[in-house]
């Protein structure tokens, strides 16, 4: 595992930012589009804001949650809807936004959809996750009821997930499209995020989603 240690959030914050803007660089000199994947959360949002204000062909970006729950964009708890107030501003705001929410009662119904949205973009190129305390990534959580789906080398780009941890269904990226990003970063932030990624070492993928990653991963964390 790559681990990357830093002496504050402020200066983590600002490192990520500038090697995501690297890779993307990269990945445009590549191809004539980059697929750039970004959690929810709180965690983030500082890496956002700067990120937002690089100087970068982002007109050429398709940004990608990594998850979403499965509410409305104007949701308080929409992922789609916190990368519009804090990723795609400012320089950024020329990026699109590739959204895994449709207005359908239930994700099942648009779930054909949303996988043609995104397997044409895919392999992602630039990917950055979180990790929760229970050692989910996305919304591939330990106990979801689709865990075995979620993780089979065969599984769809996206996948509806149900899980106690969550009130609302979501809908998530598989691992194969996580584990296929390449270039692929992992932030976490606290002592108790710090001790879950040691314990993720020893766990199976079952136990443990993150750990599918963390051979493949930079792993950012900061006090």
């Amino acid at each position: 595992m790559d681990l990357q240690e830093y002496p504050d959030q402020d200066m983590m914050f600002l490192a990520l930012a500038d090697r995501l803007a690297s890779d993307l660089r990269r990945a445009l000199g590549r191809r004539e589009r980059a697929l750039l994947v970004v959690p929810g959360g709180t965690t983030p949002g500082p890496v956002f804001d700067i990120l937002s204000d690089v100087d970068l062909e982002w007109d050429r970006v398709d940004v990608l949650p990594s998850d979403e729950r499965w509410v409305a964009e104007d949701d308080p708890r929409s992922n789609a809807g916190l990368l519009r107030r804090r990723l795609l501003t400012g320089k950024a705001a020329r990026a699109r936004l590739v959204s895994l929410y449709a207005p359908a009662e239930d994700p099942e119904a648009a779930l054909q959809a949303l996988s043609e949205a995104v397997g044409p973009l895919l392999p992602v190129d630039v990917a950055l996750l979180g990790m929760g305390a229970d050692l989910h990534v996305a919304s591939i959580f330990p106990d979801a009821d689709r865990l075995d789906e979620a993780l089979a080398s065969d599984a769809p780009p996206v996948l509806a997930i149900r899980t106690p941890s969550a009130p609302e269904p979501r809908v998530t990226l598989t691992m194969p499209v996580l584990t296929d990003a390449m270039s692929l970063h992992i932030v976490l932030i606290g002592g108790e995020k710090r001790v879950a990624l040691k314990r993720a070492k020893d766990l199976d993928t079952r136990q443990a989603p993150v750990s599918a990653l963390l051979g493949e991963a930079q792993v950012h964390w900061a006090e």
